[in-house]
């Protein structure tokens, strides 16, 4: 059992926050506390950069600007440049990070970061003993008197990152985030639609913390929707956050009230989700009205939809999913998001 605990100790618990790196600090922000409903709790400058905490429910999302930022924002445009870890041993979990290779070095308050994909590194920090979020530590937060520790909200948690990578790169950074971070391949899928198809690994932590679902285009086929984002991107990057929700229905008709643009359905989807999920048939044309995608799996139902990018280079989306005990990421759906982000690109392709 002592060797279990040790071994459990080495690994990534939680996902602590996300940065997002940006031009447009003001805008930025307006979307994720107008339109998601996020709270400011702390902010921190300094010559280089100015850091904007924020929260909703479990999750902390830090939005950076500035002259740091730059060479960032450069090659990838508005993104998640840092994606930090806490551990209960973080000595060990960057030791084992630079035994693969990985390039590790120390922030100047003594954080190790680890290179990971893309622009994309990950902060490791110690899981904080209260147990609840707390500023990052190493900056120097300013933090607001009247913020709550975890505000209200209808987002409750991150449930997962969405990592898009380059064709047949898959297999390689899932062995990393074994070796380096102890999490394990949970799931693979492999989606054909049309000339095009899309492969994908999820790896998660033994804690179920940290869910990273990796997908790339298959180098064979034909370039798609992947391709654009990887070329828009300047190379791998985070495609989307999927944040946990109670109940997705007012959640998404509260986030349509504050201007959020979703990703529509193709309508014979619904057309036969009765004769697949006969349980769902009185949800249906609720689902329908607000393109909510539906699946299921051994442990029960996962409803979910996404998000337009409100970005400037089209690349980060947004994920709302509720789980009615399903424990997967949607299978069944992955075609019709596939299908419904390929059409947003046409449409937009289009038009511009």
């Amino acid at each position: 059992m002592t060797g279990h605990r040790e071994l459990v100790s080495m690994v990534a618990q939680g996902i602590e926050y996300v940065e997002l790196y940006t031009t447009d600090l003001s805008a930025v922000l307006d979307y994720y506390i107008s339109s998601l409903g996020f709270t400011r709790v702390a902010t921190s400058a300094d010559d280089s950069m100015k850091s904007v905490l924020l929260r909703q429910g479990k999750v902390q999302l830090i939005v950076t600007a500035g002259p740091g930022a730059a060479p960032f924002l450069d090659e990838h445009g508005d993104g998640i440049a840092d994606i930090a870890l806490n551990c209960d041993d973080v000595a060990t979990v960057a030791d084992r990070a630079a035994m693969t290779g990985a390039r590790v070095h120390l922030t100047d308050a003594g954080h190790p970061v680890v290179t990971g994909f893309g622009g994309v590194s990950h902060t490791l920090l110690s899981t904080p003993a209260s147990g609840k979020p707390e500023p990052p530590p190493g900056r120097d937060w300013w933090v607001s008197p009247t913020a709550s520790v975890i505000p209200a909200g209808q987002i409750r948690l991150l449930d997962h990152v969405a990592i898009c990578l380059q064709g047949g790169a898959l297999a390689a950074h899932a062995d990393f985030y074994l070796a380096a971070f102890g999490l394990s391949r949970y799931s693979s899928e492999y989606v054909a639609v049309g000339d095009q198809a899309m492969d994908s690994i999820v790896v998660r932590s033994p804690s179920g913390g940290v869910t990273f679902t990796l997908v790339a285009p298959d180098p064979a086929k034909n370039p798609g929707q992947l391709n654009q984002f990887l070329a828009r991107n300047g190379g791998p990057g985070v495609q989307h956050l999927a944040f946990a929700v109670d109940h997705i229905i007012p959640a998404v008709r509260e986030f349509r009230d504050r201007g959020v643009e979703f990703l529509s359905v193709p309508p014979g989807y619904y057309d036969m989700l009765a004769e697949r999920l006969p349980a769902l048939s009185a949800e249906i044309e609720d689902l329908r009205a607000y393109s909510v995608l539906t699946d299921r799996d051994e442990w029960g139902y996962l409803l979910q939809l996404f998000t337009r990018s409100p970005h400037e280079r089209n690349t980060l989306f947004y994920e709302f999913i509720q789980r009615r005990g399903s424990q997967g990421f949607g299978t069944a759906n992955i075609r019709a998001l596939y299908e419904a982000v390929e059409r947003d690109r046409l449409t937009a392709s289009r038009t511009s």
